[in-house]
């Protein structure tokens, strides 16, 4: 809980001191599955929200469809290579649809709280490497939220192999919440992606990920591809439509979003 006051100090800095920032170009992570290494330079703010966000998922004749609204990530560059998170979703609608029988939940989302230190080349250029704890509060109530705290940990690497194309992988492991909504268990998952710039402003990206949760309930294997779009209109501000579809029954079948990221 000590990075709520880190993340109001640091606020504070960025908004009274902009000149202590970096010249540093901005690195949103948004979109895409992937978690790119670099961080926020210090004294900088990002803010990154989806517009809105749906998942589809069919299984045995019921279909699930869940939709967030202003899904957000809040990054604070504390130091050089070190940045304060903050996670929250505001708002989101489940609705479960099996045979006749249709279920929708509204709800509040739960808050996550996490730091990213960047180990090499915290810009992201060249070969950047960050390791980022999180932990994950149960504020929000099911559906939408979990119903208990978890975490995890990511280790997110990003590869340049020339001006316009690199490489991300992140690798994860996570102490994740019991599908009942009560305990925890261990899921881990990887994801690699490959990025090009079609511009200077323009970003695409193709990703896959394959994820092992061994909920006591019921392990599933999950496997993802997908593909996103990532504009640059100035310096600051960055405009993003991201796509995926589920490879395996366990996986939930699309998904599609689009969101903003600006930096202040």
């Amino acid at each position: 809980m000590r990075l709520l006051p880190l993340l109001a100090a640091a606020i504070a800095i960025a908004g009274t001191s902009p000149a202590l920032a970096q010249d540093r170009p901005y690195c949103p992570e948004r979109p895409g599955i992937d978690t790119p290494a670099c961080t926020m330079a210090k004294g900088r703010v990002s803010v990154e929200t989806s517009i809105a966000d749906w998942t589809r998922d069919d299984q045995s004749g019921a279909r699930e469809d869940n939709v967030l609204v202003g899904d957000t990530l809040v990054r604070v560059g504390v130091s050089d290579t070190i940045e304060a998170r903050l996670g929250f979703t505001p708002f989101g609608r489940d609705r479960t649809r099996d045979g006749a029988a249709v279920e929708s939940a509204y709800r509040v989302g739960d808050v996550s709280l996490g730091m990213k230190a960047n180990l090499r080349d915290p810009d992201g250029s060249g070969l950047a490497i960050a390791v980022l704890p999180f932990v994950s509060l149960p504020v929000g109530r099911r559906p939408i939220g979990d119903g208990d705290w978890g975490g995890g940990m990511l280790l997110p690497v990003t590869y340049e192999i020339s001006d316009s194309v690199s490489v991300d992988l992140t690798p994860e492991v996570d102490a994740a919440v019991d599908d009942d909504g009560h305990g925890r268990h261990v899921a881990f998952s990887t994801a690699a992606g490959l990025a090009f710039k079609l511009g200077k402003a323009l970003t695409a990206m193709g990703e896959v990920q394959a994820l092992r949760d061994d909920d006591p309930g019921g392990a599933t294997t999950q496997a993802v591809a997908a593909a996103s779009l990532a504009w640059l209109a100035t310096d600051d501000l960055q405009f993003d439509l991201f796509g995926a579809v589920g490879l395996t029954h366990d996986t939930p079948d699309a998904r599609l979003y689009a969101g903003i990221a600006r930096r202040f």
